[in-house]
């Protein structure tokens, strides 16, 4: 019979070996700042848990619950994990934290201690019987669920590689047997290494269901002792074979020793249909490892080097030639209860195991090619054998004795990673490689329970959905529910305005040129004229130049160059004296107005323009490629062009109080400050946005309209506005964090239109 690892060897499938699909759930109670647990109800704005993907709660209604979807690689699952702890720290209360540790907080009465307030009868009826048989205190422990799946084309190799299993399916199901069974004897490896509950408040063990006594030192692991949770010793299911597991588990649920079969408390759960039954024909799909405890010292209860190591040790658990019996098995229990029992800077007394299973490791390593990281991932796991002070969870216990209580070094580490958090709530931490309004995007969709998937990551393309419903989006705001149309009009400057004029829309008087040649031929009609020149297609205020009293030709010749490089085609167009707003128009209203201040500085006396812009650039709002609400102010050619007309160079220092402008146009991506003015502006004006908007055929639009005087109504007699552009896929970073007046959230505006049902 043909091994696994004789067959990897022949198969040379070195870099599939190494592929799994991961999937984290991760608990934590919900406790106040005063470092007690909070008995307030689920909040709300997380939407509803009969269906929520990534936020749930497990026991008690004070007990969180994170979810990452399945996931092909650790570094995708460690930021799908951050983000979805960020949407849940910035949407607790402000006196609420995380609690970052497997133990509780001092626990109160248990009569007090909440169950989840589900809308499944059934659900609450299963931890009403959890409660009873097992007591509250025992459910209030959290841990760490890792969710593994191996490659499925590996998989297939290996099946087509050998001759003794003519099903794939049950090939894959003794495989994944195999790797239940090792990893069951050797679990204690996991629990010297990981474990992280070393001590827990008196409170824990005062409960009728919980009569042990409390430790007289620290241990490695409370929750992975006998002291911890664990079904009761008449529970005995065998991992021999699908049909003994299967058959056990049925047989414990019949004879009411379980109340159903997700009452199985194993170190590992075998999945792949909602009833173990199933399985019996559809085989295993992955293997629910649930001994880990969580992890202090990481914001989000296991960091990836932790989630590295149990995955090549699930490698070793099937590379290994043997496989362990279910004697060996209920050895393997024996050994972890011993294990987590030790003190926690001595050594075990497995160590000679432990290193010999290392060793393997590193041989497997080696064997197959693995990377470097690999190997250095095993070494400081070796190194904590050597060194038991190393240890997690001897770790904790000198944080503890510094910092003088378990608690208080708990809610330390809460009230930190909460602050850690809020830093920057414009960003979404896992997901701030992408564009902000995406990321405000992200973050109202898992908040609200909407599966997520990143079609396209650089191009900002998602897909959404709720049940059956699904809904494809692009930057944030671009939808299905804008006709295919209307972003090729609003990129068209020139059609725009042809389109809005057309329909009785006030704007600019301007000419169209696709040739240098040609636009410095008619150089005469705007040189004592305001200008503005800009790109026919663009975005983002890319390529504009604006000459309020006209240009002398050498500057006019400049700006064409300028917006030539953006585009073939320019216009040059009537400057509009007045105020430039941006009005946001979503499905139907104005959902905010922004006043935009073009770039600018102001003296001091003392420092030069550039030095101004260096401080001014500081402001932790300001960044660069749409990944901070406001953008970093640039000294480019077009920049040093306006100094120019305003008698500056960048090392000319201004008068104090003096205001200098780097930018003719007001748009927030080229520098410009904000203010929001939604409240003040006539509702004429939103009405001619609106009706601007759909004349377009957009349901998503920022129209950029000039007012002389917002306070005087326009009518379509007597305009007191020009309309300047309509904009497809608009900023709404911008007008969510302003800097001045109310901020104005919109990503979630775009959710309501796509999700009315949820929403």
């Amino acid at each position: 019979m043909k091994t696994v690892k004789e067959n990897i060897k022949e198969l040379k499938i070195n870099n599939a070996f190494y592929k799994a699909i991961y999937g984290i759930e991760k608990e934590g109670l919900r406790v106040l700042d005063t470092g007690e647990l909070s008995l307030a109800d689920h909040p709300t704005k997380f939407g509803n848990r009969s269906f929520h993907p990534y936020i749930q709660t497990d026991f008690s209604e004070s007990q969180l619950e994170l979810i990452t979807p399945p996931l092909s690689s650790i570094q995708e699952t460690s930021r799908w994990l951050t983000a979805v702890h960020d949407v849940t720290l910035r949407t607790l209360p402000e006196n609420e934290f995380i609690w970052p540790m497997s133990m509780p907080v001092a626990l109160p009465e248990e009569s007090i201690i909440p169950i989840a307030k589900l809308d499944s009868k059934k659900d609450v009826a299963y931890r009403k019987h959890l409660a009873d048989k097992y007591g509250k205190n025992k459910q209030m422990l959290s841990g760490v669920h890792y969710n593994f799946e191996l490659d499925k084309e590996m998989v297939k190799q290996l099946f087509l590689n050998q001759t003794d299993s003519k099903d794939i399916v049950h090939f894959q199901t003794n495989l994944y047997l195999k790797l239940a069974r090792n990893f069951l004897r050797y679990r204690w490896i996991l629990t010297y290494l990981l474990s992280a509950a070393p001590v827990v408040d008196s409170s824990f063990f005062k409960n009728k269901k919980c009569e042990l006594a409390l430790p007289k030192k620290y241990i490695r692991s409370i929750r992975s002792s006998p002291f911890g949770y664990a079904n009761t010793d008449d529970v005995a299911i065998s991992f021999e074979s699908i049909e003994k597991y299967v058959e056990n588990l049925e047989y414990a649920v019949s004879e009411g020793k379980l109340s159903e079969e997700k009452e199985f408390y194993s170190g590992v759960r075998l999945r792949g249909t909602e009833e173990a039954r199933g399985m019996l024909k559809k085989g295993i799909s992955y293997v629910e490892l649930r001994i880990f405890d969580l992890n202090p010292f990481d914001a989000f209860g296991m960091s990836e080097q932790d989630m590295q190591f149990i995955h090549l040790f699930c490698m070793l658990m099937i590379w290994k030639d043997e496989s362990a019996t279910m004697h060996e098995v209920e050895k393997g229990k024996e050994m972890s209860d011993l294990v987590a029992l030790e003190y926690p800077f001595d050594s075990t007394q497995y160590y000679q195991e432990g290193i010999e299973i290392i060793d393997q490791m590193f041989e497997m390593i080696r064997e197959t090619n693995g990377s470097i990281q690999y190997i250095n991932c095993v070494q400081q796991a070796k190194e904590q054998f050597e060194k038991p002070e190393t240890t997690l969870a001897a770790r904790i216990v000198k944080r503890i004795e510094e910092k003088g209580t378990y608690v208080a070094l708990g809610m330390q580490l809460a009230k930190t990673y909460k602050k850690e958090s809020l830093e920057k709530p414009y960003r979404l931490r896992g997901f701030s490689n992408m564009e902000l309004s995406t990321q405000l995007f992200i973050f109202d969709a898992i908040q609200k329970g909407l599966k997520i998937e990143i079609l396209d990551e650089t191009e900002q393309f998602l897909k959404l959905s709720y049940k059956d419903h699904v809904e494809y989006v692009k930057n944030a705001n671009m939808t299905s529910k804008d006709q295919y149309i209307a972003p090729l009009i609003m990129e068209n400057k020139t059609v725009t305005k042809k389109i809005l004029a057309s329909k009785g829309f006030n704007v600019p008087a301007g000419e169209e040129y696709h040739t240098k040649k040609e636009a410095e031929e008619n150089y005469w009609l705007y040189k004592n004229k305001g200008i503005v020149i800009k790109p026919k297609s663009t975005n983002y205020g890319v390529g504009i130049s604006i000459f309020k009293e006209g240009a002398k030709i050498e500057d006019y010749q400049s700006a064409l160059d300028f917006a030539f490089k953006e585009d073939s085609t320019i216009l040059v167009e009537e400057f509009i004296e007045g105020t430039e707003y941006r009005f946001f128009v979503l499905n139907g209203e104005v959902a905010a107005i922004l006043l935009r201040t073009p770039a600018n500085v102001i003296g001091d006396g003392k420092h030069t323009i550039k030095e101004l812009v260096l401080e001014k650039n500081k402001n932790p709002l300001r960044g660069t490629n749409h990944r901070a609400p406001l953008e970093a102010i640039q000294l480019d050619e077009i920049e040093q062009l306006m100094l120019k007309e305003q008698g500056y160079t960048v090392t000319s220092i201004p008068e104090k109080d003096t205001q200098v402008y780097l930018r003719e146009n007001s748009n927030m991506s080229t520098g410009g400050d904000s203010t929001d003015v939604t409240d003040i502006i006539d509702d004429s004006y939103k009405k001619a946005a609106i009706e601007m908007t759909e004349t377009i055929g957009a349901r998503v639009c920022g129209v950029d309209l000039i007012i002389p005087d917002y306070t005087h109504i326009s009518t379509k007699e007597s305009p007191g506005y020009t309309v300047i552009e309509a904009n497809f896929n608009p900023a709404m970073h911008m007008h969510a964090y302003v800097s001045n007046g109310q901020g104005r959230p919109l990503t979630m505006g775009i959710l309501k239109m796509l999700f009315p049902e949820i929403i």
